[in-house]
């Protein structure tokens, strides 16, 4: 289930292909001025998975249907997962 949504889209209008990423919304909890989420079942804790090419709608309804709260972040197609760097942006919240 979604609790945040983090936009790293340059052409925000572009919702036909895009890159998703989600992670465990505790995650955020070292953020400065972050909501605090309880820490979540590790059985069913989401630590990383990423969706390539996909639309909006269908990375919103990916990442709703998961166990845990969840951080979705959304990056252009061609960036932001794993080999494109969505730990590097990571380091720049903390």
């Amino acid at each position: 289930m979604i609790w945040n949504i983090i936009d790293h889209r340059k052409r925000v209008y572009r919702w036909k292909l895009v890159n998703a990423v989600i992670e465990a919304v505790e995650h955020d909890n070292s953020c400065a001025d972050a909501d605090q989420a309880p820490d979540y079942d590790v059985m069913e804790v989401i630590d990383y998975d990423q969706k390539e090419g996909v639309s909006v709608s269908e990375a919103i309804k990916w990442a709703n249907q998961k166990n845990c709260p969840v951080t979705l972040y959304l990056y252009d197609n061609g960036s932001g997962t794993t080999d494109m760097g969505h730990f590097n942006a990571r380091n720049e919240r903390f």
